[in-house]
């Protein structure tokens, strides 16, 4: 008798439980999630193609040549998830610099190189609030999702809050 409570009590909660997942599109992922994947891509991109541009306008600042090659291991890592998840990202061209398909991060890269482009120290603040910007993404964007991506999140957490110290000295030893 207690046997079958149990086993009634857990089919209820199964069933319960059921009535308030979330609906997945193909890949398992919903459509939000797949957009967040993309706009994580994307942005890890921003971060790049921004240090790619500083670094060979300020080229005796190694800080955004050494960073640029971590934010490329970014964007592969996060690609691979996309793939994965058959989240789209035909449009994105990672050998375009400063092209971006989200307007959004289109309009954040030309606001960040005319920022930057003004001084080293301003540079080295662009570099700072990208950074930033990645780790409070990354923190939303992580939550409901599949523990494989969280796992690549964290260790882009993990990068941000490296690149976001390196930023930092690099502006104390500038000003």
């Amino acid at each position: 008798m207690k046997k079958s409570i149990r086993v009634a009590i857990l089919a209820l909660f199964v069933i319960v439980g059921s009535l308030y997942a979330k609906p997945a599109t193909s890949g398992g992922l919903t459509d939000t999630q797949k957009a967040s994947l993309l706009f994580m891509y994307q942005e890890e991109k921003v971060a790049r193609d921004v240090y790619i541009v500083l670094g060979q306008k300020y080229p005796t600042a190694s800080t955004f040549a050494d960073i640029q090659l971590s934010e490329q291991q970014h964007m592969d890592a996060v690609e691979k998830l996309c793939v994965k998840y058959g989240v789209d990202i035909s449009q994105v061209n990672e050998s375009a610099i400063g092209v971006f398909v989200l307007p959004d991060l289109q309009n954040l890269y030309n606001i960040l190189i005319v920022q930057g482009s003004t001084s080293l120290v301003e540079g080295l603040k662009v570099g700072i609030a990208i950074e930033e910007k990645d780790i409070t993404d990354i923190v939303a964007y992580e939550e409901g999702m599949p523990a494989d991506v969280v796992k690549v999140f964290e260790n882009l957490r993990i990068g941000s809050y490296s690149h976001l110290s390196a930023f930092q000295a690099a502006l104390t030893a500038a000003q």
